[in-house]
């Protein structure tokens, strides 16, 4: 199992960044498996890996902002847990833990650590 589940990057015109990721990804053996128009494109062999997208909170996008740490879990118990030690250990909520619609019933939750750092605690199940 993969410590991680995915990787965002934020974008500042979503049009050149899909094409050139359209353009460099296909040697790694990674295709274009989500197009959101005017907000997010995905790749990945079977679920989406790598994300870029217009930063969510509207501001401009950065080396670090709309970037997101994603961390496998291994059930959607283990979600929720992570989601509240976090909150009890002083991080912020970001999303509260949920079905999200990037993966057939995938489920995740979203906090900021302590430094500020966006990280995604996620559940897909294998096929």
């Amino acid at each position: 199992m993969s410590v991680f589940t995915h990787v965002t990057l934020g974008t500042k015109d979503l049009n050149r960044a899909t094409a050139f990721y359209d353009e460099i990804l296909p040697p790694l053996g990674l295709k274009r498996l989500i197009n959101v128009p005017g907000k997010a494109s995905a790749w990945g062999v079977d679920q989406p890996a790598l994300v870029v997208l217009y930063p969510i909170d509207g501001e401009d996008a950065s080396s670090g902002n709309g970037v997101t740490i994603g961390l496998q879990a291994p059930t959607p118990q283990a979600v929720d847990e992570v989601h509240r030690l976090s909150l009890k250990a002083g991080a912020t909520d970001e999303g509260a833990p949920g079905p999200r619609p990037v993966a057939k019933d995938a489920y995740a939750a979203y906090i900021r650590d302590l430094d500020g750092h966006k990280i995604c605690i996620g559940y897909r199940p294998t096929e």
